[in-house]
């Protein structure tokens, strides 16, 4: 997983484009890889995933920050966050949206994390996702997203498959 997904990992990071005086929530962040390139730009990144093993690899791979505080890790899921209303500037998820059991709550969910103006860029194996990216848009505007935007991507490597990529704000 790291490193079939790092190439997608370092592509969202890059398209949401973090800074140095904001949060960033990664939701299921699996190894660690994308969460690691998250904490290299913004204050501060907080990582959910209802993996104890996942969290465990990102644990390892970003251990400084974690001792540091400038990463956080929780048990947490995309509809289930337990971060606290308007807390983070951005939102990251790479190959885990097809694995959320209701996308509806986690877009809701998502959509109260995010302070106004932030924004969400999701990356997802087009393949495994059950709807197409068109209908993925409609989700995240009736979840009170705005400015959706979707595309896909196709990663450098071997080990990877186009990958349908979301990018939308919260309005500020």
């Amino acid at each position: 997983m790291a490193r079939g997904n790092a190439a997608t990992e370092h592509h969202v990071v890059a398209v949401a484009k973090p800074t140095a005086e904001e949060s960033v929530l990664v939701v299921g962040p699996g190894p660690g890889v994308g969460l690691a390139a998250a904490a290299e730009h913004a204050r501060q990144v907080i990582g959910v995933d209802p993996s104890h093993e996942m969290l465990e690899l990102c644990a390892q791979r970003c251990s400084e920050a974690v001792e540091a505080g400038t990463v956080v890790l929780r048990h947490a899921t995309a509809a289930r966050t337990g971060a606290d209303d308007e807390s983070v500037d951005v939102v990251l998820g790479v190959n885990n949206l097809h694995l959320w059991e209701d996308r509806a709550a986690a877009f809701a969910e998502l959509h109260r994390v995010l302070r106004p103006g932030g924004r969400m860029v999701l990356s997802a194996h087009e393949k495994w996702l059950p709807v197409d990216r068109h209908q993925l848009a409609k989700e995240l505007e009736a979840a009170g997203f705005t400015d959706v935007q979707t595309w896909v991507w196709q990663p450098p490597s071997l080990l990877a498959g186009r990958a349908v990529q979301l990018r939308a704000w919260r309005a500020g």
